[in-house]
């Protein structure tokens, strides 16, 4: 398995280039591809990277397809770390560990860039701007050429406005720190951690984290190898880039994440107000919201209003759907989707679309529920004498009947 996933990441260097191979700052579609090898490369991790060919030996063919934007969120320097230190782990290609080294020093760098006044991590870079090469605004500042974007490839809603983003990411950033002690690491999650600790609500037994955020600005600095800025104490770093809190929630699955994050950074660090609220994100959780199939907050989901939204279908293009529901041009996104009313919780659905009240759920996603369980087995291995109630032995004290 170790060698599968070393050749994989071999063949993930590909998301370290441009979507066409073209240099770092292209601002028009007429720019050439770079010259040399590795002109194209601006070594982080592209917003999606894919490949594939033909199963049969007769009339072969192959794909690819890239992308030339790349978002905070995407980044993974553990992953880099690995891929370039770790013996087990280093690509049998020539140079795929070198690649992945540059591409580990140019992460850590973009989540600095990134990083706002407050200390969350803002959206992204793209080479050329609007997905087509166009000039970068007035004013654009750049990442060793690539232009800031505040929201990459997708506009609704817009991409960094889930607080979800920053504690994915981090946690990334948490770990490899934890692994290296990388100090530009720390200084990087040192802010994040006092703003993310400051942000999180605790109120009787339950709790809130960040849900919905709004940006406003941009990084001070035009980044490269010469202006790069790691500055512990630097609290004017990034003075122009902004992040608000429009919302809080408590969405299981992000809470978990969010405490994951803060323990990795708190074991290596000693932060114990970090540590304080990853245990009582996870306490909580535990106590107040397991249920017989898992952990799972119920959720109200107004956007649930979009099942009515009109599907656009070219003029005279009429067709079916497997199910036989009619394709054509007055087909809205519950049209063709009619098995939904076929869900036991459809009525909850059809009173909310009839003026009613939006519906209130709990969902036990997969990923949720794997987040929350590494989450809980995180902070036990950290701190075993300090575990979590949903880990080891102090979480079967008070266990309800039936549950997980």
């Amino acid at each position: 398995m170790v060698k599968k996933a070393s050749k994989m990441g071999d063949y993930l260097r590909y998301a370290l280039f441009d979507k066409y191979f073209k240099s770092q700052g292209c601002t028009t579609p007429e720019c050439p591809p770079a010259l040399d090898d590795r002109g194209g490369a601006h070594y982080l991790l592209s917003w999606y990277y894919a490949w594939g060919g033909s199963i049969s030996k007769s009339g072969g063919w192959a794909w690819r397809i890239g992308s030339s934007a790349s978002h905070g969120g995407y980044q993974n320097p553990l992953a880099a770390y690995a891929l370039a230190r770790v013996p087990a782990f280093k690509p049998a290609s020539p140079t795929g560990a070198r690649d992945w080294e540059i591409s580990l020093g140019r992460q850590i760098e973009f989540y600095r860039w990134l990083q706002s006044s407050e200390g969350a991590i803002g959206g992204g870079a793209s080479n050329g701007s609007a997905g087509r090469y166009g000039p970068y605004p007035a004013g654009t500042r750049t990442f060793y050429g690539l232009g800031y974007d505040e929201q990459p490839v997708y506009h609704d809603p817009p991409s960094n406005s889930w607080f979800g983003f920053q504690v994915w990411s981090m946690d990334r950033v948490a770990q490899y720190y934890f692994v290296t002690g990388d100090e530009k690491a720390k200084v990087i999650l040192e802010r994040w951690a006092a703003w993310v600790v400051g942000a999180v609500k605790f109120k009787g037994d339950d709790y809130a984290v960040p849900s919905t955020l709004q940006w406003s600005g941009q990084p001070q600095l035009d980044w490269s190898a010469k202006t790069q800025n790691f500055t512990l104490g630097d609290k004017a770093f990034n003075f122009g880039l902004h992040v608000k809190i429009k919302s809080w929630g408590n969405d299981a699955g992000v809470a978990s994440a969010t405490a994951r994050t803060l323990a990795y950074y708190a074991a290596k660090s000693g932060d114990k107000k970090a540590q304080h609220v990853a245990k009582e994100l996870l306490d909580r959780l535990w106590t107040k919201y397991r249920d017989a199939k898992g952990v799972s907050t119920p959720e109200a989901r107004a956007d649930y209003k979009r099942f009515n939204d009109p599907v656009y279908v070219p003029a005279g293009w009429t067709g079916k759907m497997p199910n036989g529901d009619p394709i054509d041009g007055t087909s809205t996104f519950l049209s063709i989707r009619t098995k939904y009313k076929q869900d036991p919780d459809w009525p909850k659905m059809k009173a909310f679309l009839s003026g009613g009240p939006p519906p209130k759920m709990a969902y036990h996603r997969f990923w949720a529920q794997s987040d929350i369980a590494i989450a809980n087995a995180t902070y036990g291995m950290l701190f075993p004498q300090d575990a979590p109630s949903g880990a080891g032995s102090k979480g079967t004290k008070g266990k309800k009947k039936g549950g997980p």
